[in-house]
């Protein structure tokens, strides 16, 4: 079959390789129907250690964290609710180096990477949406823990952001949104979103103001570089900061020392693959069965920008998109 493999360079090529056709335990094998190109997965081949070992190609090296299809056969061990329904996978929260990876015909990957899909809905409209979705439950997870009352999210168009905003409303956890363009926060508002700022000139004075006021001491920051450097100072007191993303590029972070001891603020690193959701084998699955109920939520879908078939991978890594759609591969 074919497959986008990754070389010893760092560089991907389309490949002819064994076809998977009986599923280990505990494994699905998945005809994939569309795999969505995420920033991670443009960012992990340049840089590898930055995801640590979450990104174990496993089989024959293919490349491919998020992906939709149809369950073809289910190994021993798993759940028969699995058995020809389409999935939503990601495949990063279920490792083992038996698995064959989404950016190809035929994916063989652990049943605690999927998620069942609504038969009602269209696999290729959630071929990217599991990573967002699980990025977002096991955050909440995460600062509910830590009893944060609410919640900051920097890159509030992104399809994180969208799946933060859908699973706050659920849990009615007070939320502030930051935006960058009058029509990402018309769409987010349109959604149910109440607080979306934009960030143009003053947007600051609004945040220190509102912040307060709703108590969102946890910021969701997927951006980094000069909004982090601009929105550090009018953050509530006792404030944590979890540093997911860098859509910010290279721009370095500047915070005045003193803000860490006048407003207790903290910055640390979030991961979904180091929270307890993802760690815990029993509680990852419990997260999947709980998202499978509100998984048709429209802002739970991914936005889908041009579509491209396998042999054309580096057109589809190459595809940018103003608004947040994204690349996706057809098999």
């Amino acid at each position: 079959m074919k497959a986008i493999c990754v070389t010893p360079e760092r560089e991907l090529e389309v490949r002819d390789i064994p076809t998977p056709t009986a599923p280990a335990p505990g494994h699905l094998l998945i005809d994939m129907e569309a795999s969505a190109i995420n920033h991670g997965d443009k960012t992990f081949l340049r840089i590898p250690t930055a995801a640590g070992k979450a990104l174990a190609l496993g089989q024959h090296d293919v490349w491919g964290a998020s992906g939709a299809g149809q369950v073809l056969a289910a190994g021993a061990g798993v759940p028969a609710e699995y058995e020809g329904k389409q999935v939503a996978i990601y495949r990063s929260l279920g490792r083992s180096p038996e698995s064959v990876g989404l950016w190809s015909e035929r994916a063989h990957v652990p049943y605690s990477a999927c998620l069942i899909l609504p038969e009602h809905v269209r696999a290729r409209d959630y071929c990217g949406s599991l990573v967002n979705v699980m990025t977002a439950y096991t955050f909440l997870e995460e600062i509910a823990e830590a009893r944060h009352k609410g919640v900051i999210v920097t890159a509030g168009n992104s399809g994180t952001g969208h799946a933060l905003a859908a699973l706050a409303r659920i849990r009615k956890l007070p939320a502030i949104f930051l935006v960058r363009t009058g029509e990402a926060r018309e769409t987010l508002c349109r959604f149910g979103a109440e607080h979306v700022i934009v960030t143009t000139e003053g947007f600051t004075d609004t945040l220190r103001t509102l912040s307060a006021e709703l108590g969102t001491t946890a910021v969701f920051d997927g951006v980094g570089g000069d909004l982090l450097s601009k929105i550090a100072p009018v953050l509530p007191v006792n404030s944590t900061v979890y540093i997911y993303g860098f859509l910010g590029g290279a721009v370095p972070v500047s915070i005045q020392s003193v803000l860490f001891m006048m407003n207790n603020l903290t910055l640390r690193r979030f991961s979904n693959f180091e929270s307890r959701t993802v760690k815990d084998h029993d509680k990852l699955v419990s997260a999947l069965k709980a998202l499978e109920g509100v998984i048709d939520d429209p802002m739970y879908r991914t936005r889908i920008g041009n579509a491209f078939p396998l042999d054309q991978i580096e057109m589809a890594m190459a595809y940018e998109s103003s608004s947040g759609a994204k690349a996706v591969l057809l098999t």
